[in-house]
Order: C-alpha cells, then sequence, then structure tokens
C-alpha cells in the first residue's frame, strides 16, 4: 500500500485529505480551506486544526463569521498579527498535555 509523508503524518492512499488553502484579505478577513476541527477561539487567538496541521492565528478582535466543518470552511474576520503552522495533527493528539510530555 502507498504511503504519503508530511508533517509527521503519515497516510495511506485510501484516506482522503481535504484541499487546504489560507486566503488572507488586507490582514481583516482570513478564509481557510481544509479545517478539521476548531481547538479554542477567544478575541485573540484561534487554533484550527488543518488537513496539513495545526494553525494557530494571533491578533485582536476575532470574530468566526463563517464555519463549516463538514466543508472544511472557516472565516475569520479581525485584526491579524501573525499565523503559525505546526507539525501537531488534529488526529495524533497523544493524550494531551502530559502524553505530549512523556511522548
Amino acid at each position: 500500500m502507498m504511503e504519503e509523508r508530511g508533517f509527521g503524518r503519515a497516510t495511506t492512499m485510501t484516506e482522503t485529505v481535504k484541499k487546504h488553502s489560507v486566503s488572507i484579505d488586507s490582514r481583516e478577513k482570513i478564509s481557510i480551506s481544509g479545517v478539521e476541527d476548531v481547538e479554542s477561539f477567544d478575541e485573540e487567538t484561534i487554533v484550527v486544526y488543518t488537513s496539513m496541521g495545526t494553525l494557530t492565528l494571533k491578533g485582536g478582535e476575532f470574530r468566526i463569521s463563517k464555519l463549516n466543518v463538514d466543508n472544511g470552511e472557516m472565516i475569520v474576520e479581525g485584526e491579524m498579527d501573525s499565523i503559525t503552522y505546526s507539525d501537531e495533527h488534529a488526529h495524533d493528539k497523544a493524550g494531551g498535555f502530559f502524553g505530549k510530555l512523556f511522548k
């Protein structure tokens, strides 16, 4: 069976990986595709699991104006300061803080 490797996760060809993209309009509106889940959000930080890893948005006055996990789409409005990816994937969580500590 063929495998693809990327961002610390091996996937088989039978798994469907959602297409992922990020579009930022004037640092005020962010459109994201490939969204699998939202871990947390408040007015200053949003943490999103995507098909390509964990995405963290930082800024101010964030509002989620659209979220459709079934279609993998999300639109965030607010003041964008930074966007960061990490290699962790939503399905690779190792039991929270202690799971990662003793991994």
